[in-house]
């Protein structure tokens, strides 16, 4: 027994090798896990101390754990014996599928990253570039929503700044999960994005597979209480107009929703900016009628370096305002209670009309849609115009954004801006727009249009007080 033993070098390195690794899964690696769970805990146990909507436990599941739980839920399943069936694959192999659909959508929430990074970072690059404001919002209200249901915000998507902006306002609030499109499936981004909470989509597929794998991990995110944030438009709007709603996200909430179950309650949220960082890109889309962006990661990497070194040298203008508001939320029970017909389409139109309706009207899209279709005017005559503009839309109950509660001061920063960005020339007094940048001002005098025609269809308002700010 006390013998030596010879052994050649390669086979004492392949023992101790072996030797090191089950070590390290039996006993390193679970201490290790283990540590760091219960340092997670701690941390989600602080935030949900101060947040409004504390951090669901299904959000707070492994990856591994959560993804199992949705290819074996039994919808997954049947939609898998559905796909053999209809086309002669083995089971097994569209399991696999399912699966790697799963792995795709599937988040990997981070509350340390969350809170720790992505709140910080949003609060930095929101204040850097804008001005920001929030316009509507009744704070007593959202604090007597039901704390069991789920709150989904709805929101237009007006630039990729939208994330930012929202996730800003609503970190105090509750940690947010957002539907993301293909866009961001770029390493490291997408590692980011699903550190974050957010779940993917792929737009463009049709598979009933992936829809069914996509629809049921929405319902069980949404039947666990998981604080949502979705576009029903989609996509980015080309024109600045709100764009007709996609119905998959609101139909899967509503095919989910049991009776006597948690409720879910809709937020209407109205984006709106005195600069859209991606506008020139998105006009010169809806002309060539074809969604080809040209800009890359790289250049929106170098925009935003470039603009911080012109903040540290003290030689950054921010791009004016940036404004949020929130509009009457609606409770999915009490809307269904109602009998509608068609309840996706319903539930829709009336998200997106409470949108239009309380979108906040800023300086930029006030003189652009003052500005109608004029090529010359002058100065004087476009801020009157501007000016009697915003006392109208004020007069209706209109969300506008006045700065020190002054018309006529609104006016004066929104033609400042529009010059400032090239879109306007001002010569002897009198204002010149180029046919180059028709399109980018009727871009900008799109939101206004919006707000004009939910004001004339009635669509309720979410309070009489018209936000104005000192500055």
């Amino acid at each position: 027994m006390s013998q030596p033993v010879t052994l050649p070098l390669w086979l004492l390195v392949l023992i101790l090798a072996f030797a090191g690794v089950t070590f390290a899964s039996h006993f390193l690696f679970p201490s290790v896990r283990w540590f760091f769970r219960r340092r997670m805990e701690r941390v989600v146990a602080r935030l949900n101390a101060r947040l409004e909507r504390p951090i669901q436990p299904f959000k707070l599941m492994r990856r591994h754990d959560m993804i199992m739980r949705l290819i074996h839920d039994p919808d997954v399943m049947e939609a898998v014996v559905e796909e053999a069936s209809n086309t002669g694959v083995p089971e097994q192999v569209v399991l696999e599928r399912a699966r790697r659909y799963a792995r795709e959508i599937v988040p990997a929430f981070s509350a340390s990253i969350y809170f720790g990074i992505a709140t910080r970072a949003a609060r930095f690059i929101a204040r850097m570039f804008y001005h920001v404001r929030v316009g509507n919002f009744d704070a007593s209200e959202y604090k007597s929503l039901d704390r069991e249901a789920t709150v989904i915000f709805v929101m237009n998507h007006r630039s990729n700044m939208d994330y930012v902006l929202v996730t800003h306002l609503v970190a105090d609030r509750s940690a947010l999960s957002y539907a993301v499109g293909e866009w961001a499936r770029v390493w490291p981004l997408s590692r980011l994005i699903r550190a974050m909470g957010a779940y993917f989509i792929r737009r463009k597929d049709s598979s009933p597979l992936y829809r069914r794998v996509l629809a049921q991990y929405v319902r069980m995110a949404t039947d666990q209480g998981v604080t949502q944030a979705i576009f029903p438009e989609g996509r980015l709007s080309l024109t600045g107009a709100l764009a007709p709603a996609k119905l998959g996200l609101l139909a899967y909430i509503i095919g989910g929703q049991r009776r006597g179950g948690r409720d879910v309650i809709f937020v209407p949220v109205a984006i709106s900016y005195d600069r859209v960082l991606e506008d020139r890109i998105l006009t010169e889309a809806a002309e060539a009628g074809a969604r080809r962006f040209r800009a890359r990661i790289s250049s929106i990497v170098a925009f935003g370096l470039r603009n911080l070194w012109r903040r540290l040298r003290g030689r950054f203008k921010r791009f004016g305002y940036a404004a949020v508001s929130f509009g009457t939320p609606q409770s999915l029970e009490s809307f269904m209670a109602t009998g509608p017909r068609d309840p996706a389409n319903g539930l829709a139109d009336l998200l997106m009309g409470r949108i239009a309706r309380v979108m906040t009207v800023l300086p930029v899209p006030l003189v652009a849609a003052a500005l109608g279709a004029d090529r010359r005017i002058s100065r004087s005559a476009l801020l009157a115009r501007a000016a009697a503009l915003a006392a109208t839309l004020k007069a209706q109950g209109a969300s506008v954004h006045l700065p020190r509660s002054s018309a006529q001061l609104a006016a004066e920063s929104g033609l400042d801006a529009l010059c400032l960005h090239g879109l306007l020339a001002e010569s002897d007094g009198a204002i010149t727009l180029a046919d180059e940048n028709a399109a980018l001002i009727a871009y900008y005098a799109a939101s206004v249009t919006e707000v004009q025609n939910a004001v004339a269809a009635d669509f309720p308002a979410f309070s009489d007080q018209i936000e104005t700010d000192k500055t």
